[in-house]
């Protein structure tokens, strides 16, 4: 397992994405991975598992119809090792992406399966938490959160197919997907707010 520093990989990520959106929802994959990493056991990984989550999206802006086809060899200019490359690329296995290429890296470690499974929820969970008096997960209860989830019209772009498969990548029930997630976000969101804010 290579180190990067957060510093060099926040430096890399700013560099090909410039979208506000896009770099809030990388700050949100961050955080919610570093939380996953401390709640799972992997505590001394913590950091590790949030530069994933950090790079995960990196070629998608520029590269919306190659997601994930461009992310090595940006990662690799940017001095990336091998192991986090698997890892940003591996989000993307099973889906078809624009140019139509299906992606085949296959999630191993279990902090890929987390990648993969929390990546597209955080945005639906932030897509229920705008629409909230608060505009906030934390005041946030599963009930409300399944109730958008299951709602086919709601974050229409947030494909829960991924979603499942990422529960059952885990052996997780899809509850408990949602609780932890839903957790995770409520618990880092205002340091991902603080973050936003200073870039």
């Amino acid at each position: 397992m290579e180190y990067l520093e957060r510093s060099k990989a926040l430096e890399l990520l700013r560099q090909y994405n410039k979208d506000p959106f896009h770099l809030q929802h990388a700050l949100t994959v961050e955080a919610v991975m570093k939380w996953y990493a401390k709640e799972l056991g992997y505590g001394d990984d913590a950091e590790y598992w949030g530069i994933v989550g950090l790079l995960h999206d990196i070629d998608f802006e520029l590269y919306p119809e190659e997601h994930c086809l461009r992310a090595p060899e940006l990662l690799r200019a940017g001095g990336v090792g091998e192991d986090i490359i698997h890892a940003v690329c591996s989000h993307g296995y099973g889906i078809t992406v624009g140019c139509g290429t299906t992606i085949d890296v296959e999630p191993v470690h279990e902090m890929e399966k987390v990648l993969f499974a929390a990546d597209e929820l955080t945005g639906l969970i932030w897509a229920a938490a705008l629409m909230r008096p608060s505009r906030s997960t934390k005041d946030m209860e599963l009930k409300s959160l399944k109730k958008k989830y299951k709602s086919k019209g709601f974050a229409a772009g947030c494909d829960r197919g991924v979603i499942e498969r990422g529960a059952e990548q885990l052996g997780w029930e899809l509850d408990k997907l949602l609780t932890m997630t839903l957790q995770a976000m409520a618990a880092s969101e205002d340091e991902i707010q603080a973050q936003v804010e200073n870039l």
